[in-house]
């Protein structure tokens, strides 16, 4: 909750004039040829040698009082409005003119410091009148201004001691003192009521240490002053001088003590491989095939251990059979070749991630570790090491003031002052070094220091008319106590700004000072705005909002917006804000407290939380306040046993119940529903609600509501941790709320709870502070797991970017780097210097010409050869396990789309990996990539461990900066885009362009259905997501396919349904992109129109397996909603999603749904007719010279060196015939094929060749004349085996030529390669007879039916029907209970997934369904079901007859 005040933009009309002899000078007029500047400059040059860090620092922004806003003809001062009750306080005064300009010079403070002594009032900026309190005209203040005295006529000794002096220097008299009494009038009628009258009684004295409280009399603090002479001492504070920054230095210590050197499960310094609960039903019966390499042996070892084999025995295993038996399993571990990821020992191999994704022959690496820890581990001398904010972030400009600064000033100051007690002469001087010293601390000037430099030029002015002459020794010892209190003035200040600001220093022996308790409303919301420092004018203004402290709410905020009237307009136009916690640690603020003011636009105001703007770090504009000492502390409510004995609510409460926690956010609750829900809030619970959805119904943040909720929250149990995201919302500000869900997730591990970093940055924004417990978890994981450390390293270095909290991820990427310790915190060091690197020759790219552009790359990538000159190594910021030693020259590349992303290829640090090729782009937001491909990534890890493998392929992004990042390519990947510019013009068009592709790059059997298989569940997965998330902007450039059989999507800057539109008609026309090319491949031109149902089937059972999440789904994009996506910001986008999952639906309603969105898309044309003219555009947009395709992951833009045939040699004739050669093909991967050939075949390819490959010389063919006239058959065998050598040790264009691997490849005489264990799309032994399958389902007197397929259907003359089902319940009349499906058109096996609907059957004993299925008119099969007998919500596929009974 946050309540805010602004200033009023209609000010009313001012009070008595009382400003008729003062004359004011405003800093935005040009300065006159007198006037001085603040004059730092010099001291800046004394210290510069010493301090060169802060010189353009402070010369930029400390040292020159900012241009103020313009007032206007009538003077305005800066008026205040608030948004609940507040009081109105103007300030106008006609006789203010802009040609009033002062011809002094200025020194430095605001233009009426120093005023004529005949204007000369006296009041204590920081003290409070004692004895009566006087009333007032206006019901809201006491207006306090005595009357003026001449000071001939009273005893100077006397006014200073005076308890209620009022200067007006720079104020203006109808503003009241600090602490005025309060009419009765403002309080509440009913506080009136109930109490009668307010008694304004002598407060008893409290002594607070540390700072100067407003509220203290004046001369009781004049009694109390320590002596300190002269002299202002400073001492050093590392950790700093604000008590919240070095509490969290402490706390961050503390949490970096825990997780000692030494203690190798957490400091190994080695990056695990992830790892997943272990997914039964994936892993049932599978087998890993496992390559073991030896440090000893040359030769790798072949394992073929169960899936649910935990690594240490795999590890037993292998020292077993090397005859190792005395070497213990605990002191090796597996590397995994290529990389720097280990095997976690303790875990099965299956639920190692690599191992679910990747069905290849994996490649292992033993390895001793205890020899060493590894390199990213903390080193025992930094078990100790303190934690000084300053050190890590010396170059954010945190510590805006230096101690070496300030001495400086100081000690100029305390000579002069030296002199000035010495001689009473030279009081210019003083002023000018004190005015030095309010310029250093953020040009701050209290009214003590003004009062006390006003008082000492007053004496000296005296002094000099000889006012003193009867009395010397009085003028001296003045002068003595005058200089004493402006030096505890200025002890004082300091004192207040390191309490307030971020400093490496403090004030040593602060005086202490007396305050009362206020004595004015000590139970309201009340506090005096000071001063809005470095403007032209200074107020002091009494706020109170008529609210009792002890109703708000622990996490309140105070938001003070400053507002400036245009002189033209008369508008008010906003000049800065700022917003505080009022009550930080649970206690309200005490004392005077300064507030830095950021110049920002509007503030966000659903993102109002203590780390928004961070009023600790000096600005331009800074806000005064002084609170007064309350003494409020927050105690904890006790909690209410409302709900222990409630009666049970009636069955239709509670199904309602249900029905609203389909919602899975409040969010999405209207207020009706959350007050229905919060009213039956005891009779919910984890089986029929979320606790979030209850909490979020709560009609308020009162006590008695905060209560109600802290008693559920105690009660609550969760179903799953996971559950706890929801509370972490932006929606849940309570401290005790977020406590509890931190602790839920504390319960996950540590590649658990890795997933879902992104969200947890995001949330840290409304955590109350950072010692808060999800702060805490987040370093204490980090400690615990590289993985988790680097993750989060890049996360907060992106968050840094953002317009807000940018104050607190800065402090949280310190303490996560003194935490990681410094080799991991070198290793962040130079991945981030190789971004550097990688971003400057991006724009070098960007900025040259297109002809230039390829030399440019060549140059600058020289400087990635010095990088790693410089560092040998370094970590890949994409994945920590990958080291990189160098760079591949020749292999990097640019693309040709609008962001001319680079194609740069690393070096494998690892002899045994291979080289490593990634894309880095400039200029785009990849935040929403790095989303969409997060939750794509949950949505697969909710797949497998539900026994689903979709074949995804998610390739990893990072957002390293704004609008820049890394990307993943994926090898061997093109995209469909560039596959239909090989199929011709109109590719896109075509039936069989997928199938065509997939059957030339995999010629054998096995691999062709492999590819089948692969492209059959990864395209179902990419339809499911895309779908769900509403991924738009698709065509065939971000359709990616591989050659064995993956499809997947690339390019996610648009989704949540904001598609792009093209004259007001939207591109993307399909719910997701499945095109009849598609559907073609997967039943293999028609052949097999079964698989389609099979499809469908996936489809389904995938959407309502991710159905069954969605809440954790929702809850994911909620706590993005602030993080300033384009694509997600606000409720609308969350809906959008919750109206895809269909929560609310059921199994057979949803399968109906997504039933439908599959044909919809496949019988969109428009798809169609975009991927064509999106291929159009690029065919004519190509240059040879660059790279062809202008997408994330894809082929290399190089050609493949790597020949897909080593050899073929002729083994002599056929047994089928002996005009047939027998020839043995031996693959890339060195297995071995029989094909058959004739001579006369021999010769078209030949031909073929010399069609496609006019410019090569290709080998002589041996023609018939070349034979002898004797041996013929072996010679010609020799000649042709030197043709194919040479063929296929020839250019590697022709060898992998589509005519020479089709020649080689197609029509293998026998399977030479095992036949792996497929999942056979269709029926293994198809059944021919015609059947229909059915889900019939009954619950509450209604009986539902789905219709899903049927098969094997024809029409009597054996033509394919266009079918649809009738069904009639019996033995009602037919008309009655007649219901029917959509007609199929031209199908033998038709998809319906339709759903048929009876209400009001009591009872299924004797009923009798009755089906017949018509193509129009014409009879095609039927059958009764007796439903008695029928099996309830289950899969069924009924036998249809010939006739109806």
């Amino acid at each position: 909750m946050a309540y805010s005040w602004q200033t009023d933009p209609n000010p009313n009309e001012s009070h008595e004039k009382q400003y008729e002899h003062q004359e004011f000078l405003f800093v935005n007029q040009p300065h006159s040829s007198s006037q001085v500047s603040l004059g730092f400059d010099q001291i800046v040059d004394e210290i510069s040698g010493k301090i060169p860090h802060y010189e353009s620092e402070i010369d930029e922004d400390t040292f020159f009082v900012p241009i103020a806003p313009k007032w206007d003809s009538k003077g305005h001062s800066l008026n205040e409005a608030h948004q609940i009750s507040l009081n109105e306080f103007t300030s106008k005064s006609r006789e203010l003119s802009w040609h009033q300009v002062r011809k002094a010079p200025a020194i430095g403070f605001s233009p009426s410091v120093l005023p004529k002594p005949q204007n000369m009032n006296k009041e204590c900026p920081w003290g409070s009148p004692r004895g009566k309190h006087h009333g007032a005209d206006d019901s809201r203040f006491s207006i306090l201004a005595p009357s003026f005295t001449s000071l001939d006529k009273i005893n100077l000794q006397k006014e200073l001691e005076n308890e209620n002096r009022n200067y007006p220097i720079g104020f203006e008299s109808s503003i009241p003192p600090t602490n005025s009494s309060f009419s009765t009038d403002f309080m509440p009628k009913e506080e009136n009521k109930r109490s009668g009258h307010v008694n304004i009684v002598e407060p008893s004295l409290m002594l607070l240490k540390g700072s100067l409280q407003p509220g203290m009399g004046e001369s009781t603090w004049q009694k109390n002053i320590e002596s300190i002479g002269c002299s202002i001492q400073l001492v050093e504070v590392p950790q700093g001088s604000n008590t919240s920054l070095a509490s969290f230095c402490n706390n961050v210590k503390k949490i970096r003590e825990r997780y000692h050197a030494a203690d190798i499960n957490f400091n190994s310094g080695k990056i695990w491989s992830t790892t997943t609960a272990f997914p039964y039903q994936l892993f049932s019966k599978t087998k890993f095939n496992i390559h073991i390499f030896i440090d000893n042996s040359t030769q790798p070892l072949h394992f073929m251990p169960c899936a649910n084999y935990l690594v240490k025995d795999l590890i037993a295993e292998i020292l077993h059979f090397c005859t190792n038996d005395q070497l213990l399993p605990k002191d090796h571990i597996l590397n995994v070749c290529g990389s720097e990821e280990f095997l976690q020992n303790d875990h099965s191999l299956g639920s190692h991630k690599m191992f679910q994704k990747d069905k290849s022959v994996i490649q292992l690496h033993l390895q001793k570790s205890r020899e060493a820890p590894g390199k990213l581990s903390r080193k025992h001398e930094e078990d100790h090491s303190q934690f000084y904010l300053n050190q890590l972030l010396e170059f954010m400009h945190i510590w805006k003031v230096s101690r070496q600064c300030l001495l400086t000033v100081i000690k100029k100051y305390d000579f002069h002052l030296k002199y000035l007690l010495k001689t009473q002469e030279n009081v210019d001087n003083i002023i000018e070094e004190v005015k030095k010293i309010c310029s250093v601390l953020g040009c701050v000037e209290t009214k003590q220091i003004t009062d006390a430099v006003n008082e000492l030029s007053l004496i000296l002015q005296r002094k000099a008319e000889n006012f003193y002459q009867s009395s010397e020794t009085s003028a001296k010892g003045l002068i003595e106590k005058v200089t004493t209190e402006l030096s505890t003035s200025i002890y004082q200040l300091i004192n207040v700004y390191c309490n307030s600001f971020y400093a490496d220093f403090q004030p040593v022996n602060v005086p202490r000072c007396i305050s009362y308790l206020n004595p004015g409303l000590p139970s309201h919301l009340s506090f005096t705005v000071y001063a809005a420092h470095n403007i032209p004018e200074t107020w002091v203004h009494r706020i109170n909002f008529p609210l009792e402290i002890k109703s708000l709410p622990r996490e309140s905020m105070l938001t003070v917006k400053l507002f400036g009237i245009a002189c033209a307009t008369n508008n008010a136009n906003l000049l800065a804000w700022t917003c505080l916690p009022l009550f930080p640690k649970e206690k309200s603020i005490l004392g005077s407290m300064l507030f830095s003011m950021t110049l920002q636009s509007e503030p966000p105001v659903e993102m109002i939380a203590p780390g928004v703007w961070d009023v600790s770090q000096p600005s331009p504009v800074t806000l005064q306040i002084d609170f007064p000492a309350t003494g409020w502390e927050y105690v904890k409510p006790d909690s209410e046993e409302n709900g222990s004995n409630l009666e049970e609510p009636p069955k239709e409460c509670l199904k309602h119940i249900a029905r609203l926690s389909q919602k899975q956010t409040p969010l999405l609750l209207s207020e009706e529903k959350k007050r229905y829900l919060w009213f039956y809030r005891f009779y919910c619970n984890n089986e029929n609600c979320s606790l979030p959805l209850v909490l979020g119904s709560a009609p308020g943040w009162d006590e008695r509501t905060v209560s109600e909720m802290h008693t559920i929250l105690r009660r609550w149990t969760f179903s799953q941790p996971l559950e706890a995201l929801g509370l972490l919302t932006s929606s849940f500000t309570d401290q005790e709320i977020r406590k509890v869900a931190v602790q839920q997730l504390d319960t996950l591990l540590n590649d658990e709870l890795l997933e879902y970093l992104p969200q947890l940055v995001q949330a840290v924004k409304f955590e109350w502070n950072l010692e808060s417990p999800l702060v805490q978890l987040l370093l204490h994981r980090s400690l615990q797991s590289i993985q988790v450390a680097h993750r989060l390293y890049w996360l907060l270095k992106d968050a840094e970017n953002e317009a807000y909290f940018k104050s607190w991820y800065q402090k949280l990427l310190a303490a996560l780097q003194f935490c990681a310790g410094k080799a991991l915190s070198d290793e962040f060091s130079k991945e981030q210097k190789l971004i550097k690197i990688l971003g400057d020759i991006g724009e070098k790219v960007k900025s040259a010409n297109d002809h230039q552009r390829q030399e440019v790359l060549k140059k600058e990538i020289g400087r990635l050869e010095e990088f790693f000159q410089d560092v040998n190594t370094c970590h890949l910021p994409l994945n920590p396990a990958l080291c990189i030693k160098g760079i591949d020259h020749d292999a990097c590349s640019y693309f040709t789309s609008n962001a001319l992303p680079l194609k740069i290829t690393f070096i494998n640090a690892n002899p045994m990996g291979k080289n490593i090729s990634l894309i880095f782009k400039a200029g785009d937001d990849l935040r929403q990539d790095m989303l969409v491909l997060q939750i794509i990534q949950v949505m697969d890890n909710i797949w497998l461990q539900e026994g689903l493998d979709m074949q995804m392929i998610i390739y990893r992004c990072l957002s390293t900066g704004k609008d820049q990042g890394l990307v993943q390519m994926v090898p061997d990947a093109v995209t469909l885009a560039k596959i239909h510019r090989h199929s011709g013009l109109i590719g896109p068009l075509k039936e069989n362009t997928i199938k065509k592709w997939f059957s030339q790059h995999n010629h054998l059997k096995t691999d062709y259905e492999k590819a089948l298989r692969n492209f059959f569940y990864s395209c179902a997965g990419w339809c499911v997501v895309t779908f769900i998330l509403g991924v738009c902007d698709r065509h065939n450039d971000n359709i990616m396919l591989t050659k064995s059989g993956h499809m997947f999507h690339i390019d996610f800057g648009k989704f949540l349904g904001h598609a792009q539109t093209f004259g007001g008609i939207k591109r993307d026309r399909a719910p997701f992109i499945f095109t009849s090319e598609m559907e073609y491949f997967i039943t293999e031109g028609g052949k097999n129109p079964q698989h389609f149902q099979d499809f469908v089937e996936l489809c389904c059972r995938a959407y309502n397996i991710i159905r069954k999440h969605s809440q954790l789904l929702l809850n994911l994009l909620e706590m993005m909603l602030y993080a300033g996506l384009p694509e997600l910001s606000g409720i609308q986008d969350l809906k959008y999603v919750y109206n895809n999952l269909r929560p609310q639906d059921t199994d057979l309603e949803a399968t109906s749904h997504f039933t439908k969105k599959i044909k919809e898309s496949l019988e969109c044309f428009p798809v169609k007719l975009n991927n064509l003219i999106h291929t159009l555009a690029q065919m004519s947009a190509i240059s040879p010279a660059k790279s062809t395709s202008q997408t994330f992951p894809q082929e290399p833009c190089l050609l493949s060196t790597t020949r897909l045939i080593q050899t073929a040699t002729i083994l002599g004739f056929s047994k089928k015939s002996s005009n047939l050669y027998l020839i043995q093909v031996t693959h890339s991967n060195n297995e071995t094929s029989l094909i058959e050939k004739s001579f006369d075949q021999f010769s078209k390819l030949h031909s073929q060749l010399q069609k496609q490959f006019a410019s090569l010389t290709l080998p002589e063919f041996p023609h018939w004349w070349h034979l002898p006239f004797t041996n013929s058959d072996h010679k010609r065998f020799g000649d042709l085996n030197h043709y194919m050598e040479q063929i296929l040790n020839g250019s590697c264009e022709v060898t992998n030529s589509d005519c020479v691997l089709s020649f080689f490849l197609s029509e293998a005489v026998q399977q030479t390669v095992e036949e792996s264990s497929l999942v056979y799309l269709g029926e293994k032994f198809p059944d021919k007879k015609p059947k229909v399958q059915l889900v019939i389902s009954y619950e509450d007197v209604k009986l539902t039916i789905l219709v899903k397929h049927m098969k094997n259907i024809h029409l009597p003359d054996g033509s394919a029907p266009s079918a649809h089902v009738e069904f009639y319940l019996l033995p009602y009349p037919s008309e009655v209970r007649r219901r029917k499906t959509k007609s199929v058109p031209k199908c033998t096996d038709p998809t319906y997934n339709e759903i048929v609907v009876y209400d009001e059957v009591t009872e299924l004993q004797g009923h009798v369904l009755m089906l017949i299925v018509k193509s129009k008119t014409v009879f095609v099969g039927a059958i009764n079901i007796q439903l008695c007998s029928v099996p309830l919500d289950e899969e069924k596929w009924y036998p249809l007859g010939n006739s109806i009974i």
